[in-house]
């Protein structure tokens, strides 16, 4: 009795050797994978950054747009055409003449806007052709970038480059005041809606200032559609 007593003990304790040493198996597969795909997030991304300052391979092409959107920076040489039908600019402030250093090394020369929230009412587009690639994000209806987080505190875009138009409407339409739109903006913050917004935009940024780690708060809003064309 005592030598069965005693080779079920073993013979328990070698099925548990087995599982241990079966989950310590599946534990290193694991590890191994967490591991390879780290290494290949990071691989991504020391290339795309070195890629970002390497001139095209064909000669005498300017270099690609390695992120369209130019974002993180440094921003794309190539700029975005953003056309907005309506929209409602909240807290707009304006900085003028703010030189901005792009990702092929040149500098511009252009505008800073923030806004606490950029409410789209009405078709955003936003159309960007860059060493032959075209990239479009197209939101046909409502959007928004910015706003406030679900702890009501407020979130921040902010965008590079200049308005080429911009229209508002008192008792009447009125178009062109893009002016008017950053010398005021210059001085207090703006809340007004607006029609037929167009400009040439560097890059545009989105952040939940204050965002703790585990916030899903996502501040960026635009149901739409995005396509990219090549030659």
């Amino acid at each position: 009795m005592a030598a069965r007593r005693g080779g079920a003990v073993e013979g328990d304790g070698a099925a548990r050797a087995g599982d241990w040493a079966g989950a310590q198996g599946t534990a290193r597969v694991r590890g191994r994978r967490k591991a390879l795909a780290v290494v290949a997030a990071l691989l991504l991304a020391v290339a795309t950054a070195l890629a970002s300052g390497q001139p095209s391979s064909a000669a005498g092409r300017p270099p690609a747009a390695v992120v369209p959107l130019g974002v993180p920076f440094l921003p794309s040489p190539y700029p975005l055409r953003v056309t907005i039908d309506s929209m409602v600019a909240v807290s707009l402030t304006v900085d003028k003449d703010v030189t901005i250093r792009l990702s092929d090394g040149t500098t511009r020369v252009t505008n800073k806007y923030t806004f606490t929230k950029l409410q789209i009412r009405s078709h955003m587009n936003v159309t960007q052709r860059a060493d032959g690639h075209t990239l479009v994000i197209d939101v046909p209806n409502e959007g928004s970038l910015g706003g406030y987080d679900s702890a009501g505190k407020p979130e921040t875009t902010t965008m590079w480059g200049n308005i080429t138009n911009v229209c508002v409407r008192v008792l009447f339409k009125i178009c062109g005041v893009q002016g008017l739109l950053d010398f005021f903006g210059s001085l207090i913050p703006l809340t007004a809606g607006a029609e037929e917004f167009s400009g040439d935009i560097y890059a545009i940024r989105t952040v939940d200032d204050h965002a703790a780690l585990n916030s899903t708060d996502n501040p960026v809003h635009l149901p739409g559609t995005i396509t990219v064309t090549t030659p």
